[in-house]
């Protein structure tokens, strides 16, 4: 197999005052700072309380948790210069969106044109995964057959039960929010490269994007890298978590390349069918299971996750990943964050505190927990 499997990593993360425990625009001279440190590898999100992070091109997963800890652990350390902390999490528990404001920047100034009211509701962070795929019609090829495994990835990183203090019943809201947004969602099905290009050229022919860059579907080719960049993720508050998601969609990957080496491919399902999916792991993270098309039936995540890891241990081994794939076990086990943060929630209800500042200092735990 020729493909080397590539892995890049993006989290965006939010900025909390800590004492107050709000939400908390980044000084200028704190982004100033971070940039110092990491160069390119730290940006300016939408928001002015969020922050953006990406590790380099890592060969192994190995040296993605190496870069990924110090990312965090350099954006924490300037942070705390100014009685800030970051929190890996995709919906702030109880901060109002219509208090924040967007970063003065061309790229984001033009998308609050653009989108109107919607941009200003995107208080929300992800994680994007990148894994590098060189040539571009196989590309094509992985995304209809990757796009089975995207609720599975989304359940596993639910973190977003909370909205504006309410608990919302779902375990992924941010999702809720992104999807107001033109062009997300599952991804169409495209036969080649060529038809790609085409359909996607169509709208920046028309001036209505200037590139793919404004294409944000669950998965898509990377406009900047030649990857694919699956995007559906919650973004993890534990680095360790952040790094078995990265694996697992790594190991994917190289198994849909393994089954091609063999003159054999995943079945391609109706997107109808994997948006129910998708809606499932939105709705119930990894509480409720998800439908298994082949067999016909709903299956748990815990037996969905064992046939899984099964099916990848060769790629796993191969690409030095088995741990990382295990561990996602005990995440199915003792539930995601969603689950965690409402443990917290209601045990501060249960002592008569304050819940929402109480699962703040939860996250802030849980980012430092591995650094």
């Amino acid at each position: 197999m020729q493909q080397e499997f590539t892995l890049g990593i993006e989290e965006e993360y939010l900025l909390v005052d800590r004492d107050s425990l709000d939400l908390a625009e980044a000084p200028p001279a704190l982004m100033a700072a971070c940039q110092s440190d990491l160069q390119k590898q730290v940006s300016p999100e939408f928001l002015q309380c969020q922050i953006e992070v990406g590790t380099r091109v890592c060969a192994t997963i190995d040296e993605a948790r190496d870069d990924l800890k110090r990312l965090r652990a350099c954006v924490s350390r300037h942070a705390a210069d100014y009685n800030l902390s970051p929190i890996a999490v995709s919906c702030h528990p109880f901060a109002d969106w219509k208090d924040q404001t967007h970063t003065h920047k061309d790229r984001y100034n033009a998308l609050q044109r653009a989108l109107g009211g919607v941009a200003r509701r995107m208080l929300i962070c992800g994680m994007h995964v990148h894994v590098g795929i060189e040539d571009q019609a196989l590309r094509t090829d992985l995304m209809p057959q990757l796009s089975y495994f995207l609720p599975h990835l989304l359940a596993l990183s639910t973190s977003s039960p909370f909205w504006q203090g309410d608990d919302t019943g779902l375990a992924s809201y941010r999702l809720t929010v992104f999807d107001n947004l033109p062009r997300t969602g599952l991804p169409p099905h495209f036969e080649s490269w060529a038809e790609y290009e085409r359909t996607t050229g169509t709208l920046i022919e028309l001036g209505v994007i200037e590139d793919t860059s404004k294409i944000w579907w669950d998965l898509r080719p990377s406009h900047n890298f030649p990857t694919l960049e699956t995007r559906i993720m919650d973004v993890a508050p534990r680095l360790e978590h952040a790094l078995s998601l990265a694996a697992l969609n790594q190991a994917i990957i190289r198994m849909l390349c393994r089954l091609r080496a063999r003159n054999q491919r995943w079945r391609t399902y109706d997107r109808f069918l994997i948006a129910e999916n998708r809606w499932r792991a939105q709705r119930y993270g990894t509480a409720e299971g998800l439908i298994d098309f082949g067999d016909r039936s709903i299956k748990p995540m815990v037996t969905l996750m064992d046939e899984l890891i099964g099916m990848l241990a060769e790629d796993a081994e191969a690409l030095g990943t088995s741990q990382e794939l295990a561990a996602l076990r005990a995440i199915v086990k003792d539930g995601t964050s969603t689950a965690r943060q409402r443990r917290v929630h209601a045990e501060a209800i249960a002592a008569d505190k304050d819940p929402g500042p109480a699962v703040v200092r939860h996250l802030i735990e849980e980012f430092h927990a591995d650094l």
